[in-house]
């Protein structure tokens, strides 16, 4: 198995195909093609594990660039789990986000299981009771 010192984090997003391999794999819902195209053209910022030609990791942020930023897709491969490189793309996405986002801007995500505990070392805050996190997926 490779060394987490051959693993380079990349300041750019994977292709469609990578990133729908990557949620699929990480256990995060699948998302179509169509879907995919046209979510990803909509990325401010986003980073990529790359090991030798294989893309293994990935996170981005999205939003109105003002406002609103919301950090997703945070995905590892399962065999590179648990070698801190969520840590790795916490850290390159929370870096972004200090030095672009304006003052007064609300950053976000949703923490699945025990990533909450990775995501409040970059600041973020359960916000229940007060506020809850509410979604629907669209389904044809």
């Amino acid at each position: 198995m490779s060394t987490v010192a051959e693993i380079a984090l990349v300041e750019q997003f994977p292709g469609v195909d990578d990133y729908r391999r990557l949620r699929s794999v990480a256990g995060l819902s699948p998302k179509s093609a169509e879907a995919a195209v046209r979510g990803l053209a909509n990325t401010l910022y986003g980073v990529s594990l790359v090991l030798g030609d294989d893309t293994i990791g990935m996170g981005r942020i999205i939003g109105d660039g003002g406002c609103f930023f919301v950090v997703v897709d945070i995905a590892v491969q399962p065999e590179y789990q648990r070698r801190g490189l969520g840590k790795r793309i916490m850290g390159a996405l929370d870096a972004w986000l200090r030095a672009n986002a304006p003052d007064s801007s609300n950053v976000s995500l949703f923490a699945d299981g025990d990533a909450r505990y990775l995501y409040a070392q970059y600041g973020f805050v359960e916000t229940g009771p007060v506020s809850v996190g509410m979604d629907y997926t669209v389904r044809r």
